[in-house]
């Protein structure tokens, strides 16, 4: 048998010595991760919600996942141990540096109408957009009447058109 035969074995070998090597390198990295907590460190689990660790055991983690409502997740649940300030961020809303570019900042205000009100002239009429008031239920007989031609043809179900 030739060399070349062989090849595609190798090959296939080969790439799954090197597969199964980086996913136990994942696997290391996410037990030294599990094995950095310590009570009071903030997490995500593999769900995607964010605690607080109370407790440590050998197998499972006690979570404070809002005030004075704990919960108990194996070890293998947690997906992400947080710094406190990344914690803070997502779960509080804190952060240090929006803080010191909000100071910075002129406040803008909540509606447009301070924006436009300087840039208008003063000679400028408004315009009112709003509904003028109704004269009475003959100005709409009136308006109905001139929409509807008076020689209109009867659709099929015997209406003239417009009518309901």
């Amino acid at each position: 048998m030739s060399l070349l035969t062989f090849l595609p074995f190798v090959v296939l070998i080969g790439a799954m010595f090197l597969m199964t090597r980086s996913a136990k390198k994942k696997q290391q990295q996410a037990a030294e991760m599990r094995d950095s907590m310590q009570p009071g460190t903030g997490v995500r689990t593999i769900g995607g919600m964010y605690a607080t660790v109370k407790e440590l055991h050998d197998e499972t983690v006690l979570l404070e996942v809002a005030p004075g409502i704990y919960a108990v997740y194996a070890k293998n649940a947690i997906g992400a141990v947080l710094s406190d300030e990344e914690y803070n961020h997502i779960v509080h809303g804190d952060d240090p540096e929006a803080a010191a570019a909000d100071e910075e900042l002129p406040a803008v205000p909540d509606d447009a109408s301070s924006l436009t009100e300087a840039d208008e002239p003063a000679g400028d009429a408004k315009i009112d957009l709003g509904k003028k008031p109704e004269a009475g239920k003959d100005a709409e007989a009136d308006t109905a009447a001139e929409a509807a031609p008076e020689d209109a043809a009867p659709s099929k179900d015997g209406k003239a058109n417009g009518e309901k």
